[in-house]
């Protein structure tokens, strides 16, 4: 497709039907589905809204995307107004420099998959890029994938969550545990789990700063991700806060490096592991409602028991009672 490129500049709200009408007419040309078109029209507005709230005017420069690989577009807001004070709070859902409800730029960040922001006085320059998913999954996926949780003893609502997503010749694989129990854990979790979900073709730092930025609203959650390709036998992981990651199997430990902290809350960044993966090895994470010290010798019987006979059976074992706890189980096929 050939390169497209338009620069309108939004003065009223007449400029901001414009520039919906060409983002869409963009998204047919690049075979965007109904739901994208209409999530990037209201990126499209967001950006668009704020030009004319905080900055009086600005442009908009909506641009196709092609490396080769992946398609998608590309959204710039450049004004010379006030700038933010603070970058990071104005993505926070629900937050506005106005005296008025909104959502600032957590529409941006929920909708697209990548969102850089830089700002001073007189000057705020906006960079989001958004890229077809491709769904399909390559050849038959090697490994069993499963999960098992549960909320605290006598609580409905559980705090934790798993992911497990394939597509192409990946899988991402993680445990979520919003901070501590009830209702606000399970709003975090929950929060969490919905942004990786519609990122998770992602670099893994670019998942965790967006996930970070989206649980700012929320009490926070700890989480740990893998991602597994199976023609290059290799996983990356990367992981923030006390979730358990143990591999079975290998001849030598495998450890990974694990950065604490809060995301939501001063999100650090994570360290992103790289290591070699044999479909004979084990994968297991937990959150910590699952004790920390257990052996698995003692449920060694499970070494040929599917992933999530595995799962089933630790949660069981190993969860506390004054916890939310979740296993995942990755593991080669039988």
């Amino acid at each position: 497709m050939k390169k497209i490129k338009e620069i309108i500049i939004i003065k009223n709200r007449s400029d901001i039907l414009l520039a919906r009408q060409i983002v869409k007419q963009l998204g047919v040309a690049i075979g965007f589905d109904t739901l994208t078109s209409e999530n990037i029209e209201l990126v499209i507005n967001e950006l668009a809204t704020n030009l004319i709230k905080h900055a009086n005017k600005g442009e908009l420069i909506i641009s196709s995307l092609n490396n080769g690989k992946k398609q998608g577009v590309q959204i710039e807001s450049v004004d010379s107004g006030p700038g933010f004070n603070n970058i990071e709070k104005s993505i926070t859902n629900g937050y506005s420099t106005k005296k008025s409800l909104g959502y600032g730029l957590g529409i941006v960040n929920r909708i697209m998959d990548e969102l850089e922001i830089s700002s001073k006085p007189g000057y705020t320059h906006i960079i989001c890029k958004y890229y077809i998913k491709n769904k399909r999954i390559s050849g038959s996926c090697p490994f069993l994938i499963d999960g098992a949780s549960r909320p605290r003893l006598g609580m409905s609502l559980n705090g934790d969550s798993f992911i497990i997503k394939r597509w192409n010749h990946s899988a991402l694989v993680g445990v979520i545990d919003g901070l501590g129990h009830g209702q606000f854990a399970h709003r975090a979790a929950k929060t969490a789990w919905n942004y990786i979900m519609k990122h998770y073709d992602q670099p893994l730092d670019q998942i965790f700063r967006g996930t970070g930025r989206t649980c700012s609203a929320t009490r926070g959650v700890v989480m740990a991700l893998a991602r597994f390709d199976w023609t290059k036998q290799k996983i990356t992981l990367a992981s923030i806060g006390n979730i358990t990651v143990r591999v079975i199997g290998s001849s030598e430990k495998i450890d990974f490096i694990i950065r604490r902290g809060i995301l939501g809350i001063k999100s650090p960044n994570p360290v992103i592991n790289e290591k070699h993966w044999d479909p004979s090895y084990i994968m297991i994470l937990h959150s910590d409602g699952i004790i920390s010290h257990w052996n698995w010798d003692n449920f060694y019987y499970l070494q040929n028991e599917s992933a999530t006979k595995i799962a089933q059976v630790l949660l069981r074992s190993l969860a506390k009672d004054d916890d939310d706890a979740t296993v995942v189980v990755v593991r080669g096929k039988i």
